[in-house]
């Protein structure tokens, strides 16, 4: 079994970490960085992602995809205030859900998130140096059971077999106890993240990881505290300028991108400056940005968002029958818990000695989620994770009442039933309307599916006898079956309310990442290729231009020749990577074969020299002296100076230095030179 690879898919950063010999490690990025920005540029003929994507946000804000995960595995209806607050188009597509819109192209959440997998993936088998297949993909815990269907489905697109969906904040206790098993403690994972907040109860003992109750708010995160400073500033320009910067796209992304870093800033400092040169202009002119935000008025502006982080705490103590003082430790997860007023209401609401920082919250939950990885891999043992279902599910009933089947914190997998009857008489189907949520009334509620009961024979009702059962998965996704005792006839349901994705749309949408995969790949093959020529073709003219006298015309005029060879095959836009090689290699070879001519020629050059009066010294012969022993590497001698360690040097060659009569400060005038007399450098 090949290696099993954990992945935190981000609402801002995306994360992915690995089991190397027993503990998990955070793999890093093409471009060095250990987490990846959870963003989908598309520019002319290419596709970017991560970083790379995040550059050209500005001057691409309509074809620059963000917080996908505030739409995946929703319906259009329910995603109105994030629509308005992204720069690109948003369009509704089949069933209700949320696309989109890239030109003359629709892609749907679950398209841009396997991107981003895609590039997860690639990262961790250039580390790893094998092909990965298979990971551990982590959820909010508050996802419902159609999200985490949809994230399923981007993992399967981007080629990856997700062998278990696992809750963050559940996947941070992981990474935090993995060296505290033994230790009996109760845990809070307090976990806000870029799009959602989620708080989890753990029990740590023997080995076990029970979840006693989990809460959460899949709408609060530090791109709602973004979206409030863009907000302030927007109003704040227009009573002082008059602009309305709302409409325009590019001017939005550039405010998101400042807000941003304000807000990192103002973890740390007191104040920042907000400039905007040129963000917009009238008749009068260009309009410039330019303001001091201190962080008293940042507390301001987000004091009831962090104040909304508070109601999930008191929920998961109270669904755990904990005190606040029963909470041994409570683990800060999430970049925004970097917040100083967060970490101060924390502070208030459990004692400071509570709070264990041991753990990065960029990391934690890819660490996890590698960790549960090893444990599906057979990697480490001892370890067992009971995780519970977030919200309560049930059914309508007569009256439109929700009438729970399981209950919310239940530990998964799970399954229960119970027996209904019908409402009328004659009645001979009957409709399942499968719910989840805490509310009484099933409107208040979330529709997870329906499915229709048929064949039921007459009978007065309150006597056929219907029984529903429930199952959630390992994953936590739900699958509900009716079945009529009298006839025995079922009908069942798996919830996947994931865009309307059926199994052969999912292995399309694949083959066709598959095949951006590989244009991607191409595409990168070719700028290597590039920067190796332009690197040869440096050195050859280094080489030249130092050594013209020892280079003969006809291999000269050779090596010119393929020079110009590639020089044109790297102008042509339709020339293959592995032609672009094949040229590159003929240049390279004729550059070694004119560094080997010169090599032989300085070779002759020295014998000519030698032949003429000028004797070789033999190294072997000259390297003691009475007076102390051979110098070591550490330059340390048993019988003279000793160079302290900031005075240890490195030899950079062994040319003799001059054999005229030296000053009369040189201790060693007249004798023969030794290793440790000839040219140092610092």
């Amino acid at each position: 079994m090949g290696k099993v690879i954990g992945i935190d898919l981000g609402t801002t950063n995306s994360c992915v970490a690995v089991l190397e010999g027993g503990q998990p490690i955070i793999v890093p990025n093409s471009e060095g960085g250990r987490t990846t920005p959870s963003i989908v540029g598309f520019g002319k003929g290419q596709r970017l992602v991560g970083q790379l994507a995040k550059r050209q946000a500005v001057t691409n804000a309509e074809n620059t995809v963000y917080s996908i995960k505030r739409f995946i595995g929703r319906r259009w209806q329910d995603t109105e205030a994030e629509r308005g607050r992204v720069a690109y188009h948003c369009q509704r597509g089949r069933d209700d859900t949320v696309n989109i819109k890239i030109r003359d192209r629709e892609f749907t959440p679950q398209e841009i998130s396997a991107m981003i997998l895609q590039k997860l993936k690639a990262d961790a088998e250039a580390y790893l140096g094998e092909t990965i297949n298979e990971a551990v993909i982590t959820v909010p815990a508050y996802f419902t059971d159609a999200q985490r269907q949809a994230t399923k489905d981007a993992g399967m697109i981007a080629g990856l077999e997700v062998l278990r969906i696992i809750n963050e904040p559940t996947a941070a206790a992981l990474a935090y106890g993995l060296d505290k098993q033994n230790e009996d403690q109760h845990i809070l994972v307090f976990d806000l993240g870029g799009g959602t907040f989620d708080v989890s109860i753990l029990r740590l003992g023997k080995g076990v990881f029970e979840v006693k109750a989990t809460a959460g708010n899949n709408h609060l995160g530090g791109d709602d505290f973004d979206n409030l400073l863009v907000r302030w500033l927007v109003e704040n320009f227009q009573s002082q300028e008059n602009i309305d910067l709302a409409s325009d796209r590019m001017a939005i992304q550039r405010l998101r991108e400042a807000t941003e870093k304000a807000k990192i800033e103002l973890s740390s400092m007191i104040t920042t400056s907000i400039n905007l040169p040129f963000i917009a202009a009238d008749e009068t002119g260009p309009k410039h940005l330019e303001l001091e935000l201190t962080r008293a008025k940042f507390e301001e502006l987000t004091r009831e968002l962090v104040e909304k982080t508070l109601e999930p705490v008191q929920q998961s103590l109270k669904d755990s029958e904990l005190q606040p003082s029963d909470i041994n430790r409570v683990i800060l997860v999430g970049g925004s818990t970097r917040i100083p007023a967060v970490q101060e209401l924390i502070s208030r609401f459990f004692s400071t000695g509570q709070i264990d920082r041991s753990v990065n919250p960029d990391e934690a939950v890819a660490l996890g989620a590698a960790i549960q990885a090893g444990v599906l891999g057979g990697e480490v043992e001892d370890i067992l994770l009971l995780d519970v279902t977030p919200l309560s599910l049930g059914i309508e009933t007569l009256g439109e009442v929700f009438t729970k089947i399981i209950d919310r914190n239940t530990t998964i997998p799970t399954s229960r039933s119970q027996v209904f009857s019908t409402a009328a008489d004659g009645q001979t189907s009957v409709e399942i309307h499968v719910l989840q949520g805490e509310r009484a009334m099933a409107q208040d509620n979330k529709t997870l599916g329906k499915f229709l009961l048929t064949g039921i024979p007459p009978a007065p009702r309150g006597v056929p006898q219907i029984e529903v059962a429930f199952e959630i998965d390992v994953n936590g996704i739900l699958k509900v079956a009716a079945s009529d005792q009298g006839t025995g006839k079922e009908q069942s349901i798996l919830i996947s309310h994931t865009g309307g994705l059926k199994p052969n749309e999912i292995e399309k949408m694949r083959l066709e990442a598959e095949k951006y995969a590989e244009s991607d790949r191409r595409r990168l093959q070719m700028i290597d290729i590039r920067h190796q020529s332009d690197s040869l073709f440096y050195s050859y003219e280094v080489t030249i231009r130092e050594n013209s006298q020892l280079v003969a015309p006809d291999i000269r005029q050779l090596a010119d020749q393929k020079r110009q060879q590639l020089e044109i095959a790297l102008r042509d836009p339709s020339i293959s990577p592995e032609k672009l090689k094949t040229t590159l290699a003929e240049f390279r070879q004729i550059v070694l074969e004119i560094g080997t001519r010169i090599y032989t020629g300085r070779q002759e050059q020295n014998q000519t020299l030698n032949g003429t009066g000028f004797e070789p010294i033999d190294i072997t012969e000259k390297l003691t002296r009475p007076t102390r022993t051979q110098a070591t590497s550490s330059n340390t001698f048993t019988n003279g100076p000793t160079l302290s360690p900031t005075q240890t040097r490195t030899y950079s060659n062994l040319e003799t230095k001059s054999t005229e009569s030296g000053s009369d400060d040189d201790p060693y005038d007249g004798e023969e030179m030794s290793a440790s007399d000839y040219e140092a450098v610092d």
